[in-house]
């Protein structure tokens, strides 16, 4: 009886550990905590089909879960949702510019120069133009700009 008891209550802590990190998600949201709590709620399943199972070995276990859920959203989940999604630019916003106009407000020489893009300059990278010159953006590269001459100018 004794036995039983405390192999149930090894089942609890680990769905209360289970519990902690995915409310601990909501705090943090990333997604991590969501599924080392879920390889923690497979490891109170795991408890209560091997009830005897020594500490060690459920450290194992519960790290080899945590791996292989982590592993598992990196791989199929998070490419998923990332293909659903209804807009792929929202924090891009260097990549939303690509295939605009702007005049160049810095000489580019030796291939890095300046351009004014709404109230902002921005960085950027391409053939050598003097100021005034109409260029369109073709890329981003970290923060600068990649630029080709205008077709128009």
């Amino acid at each position: 009886m004794d036995t039983m008891i405390s192999n149930l209550l090894a089942s609890y802590g680990w769905w209360l550990l289970a519990l902690v990190l995915i409310a601990a998600e909501l705090l943090a949201p990333g997604y991590f905590l969501l599924w080392i709590g879920l390889a923690a709620g497979v490891m109170g399943l795991v408890m209560l089909v091997f009830p005897g199972l020594p500490f060690l070995a459920q450290a194992i276990v519960f790290a080899a879960l945590s791996i292989g859920v982590c592993w598992a959203y990196w791989k199929f989940i998070r490419p998923a949702a990332e293909l659903r999604d209804d807009q792929p630019l929202l924090n891009r916003k260097g990549d939303r510019m690509i295939g605009r106009h702007v005049t160049v407000v810095e000489a580019i020489v030796n291939g890095r120069g300046k351009v004014k893009v709404g109230d902002s300059v921005w960085l950027v990278e391409g053939a050598d133009c003097p100021v005034g010159t109409l260029v369109e953006i073709i890329g981003v590269q970290g923060t600068t700009l990649q630029i080709a001459r205008s077709s128009g100018g």
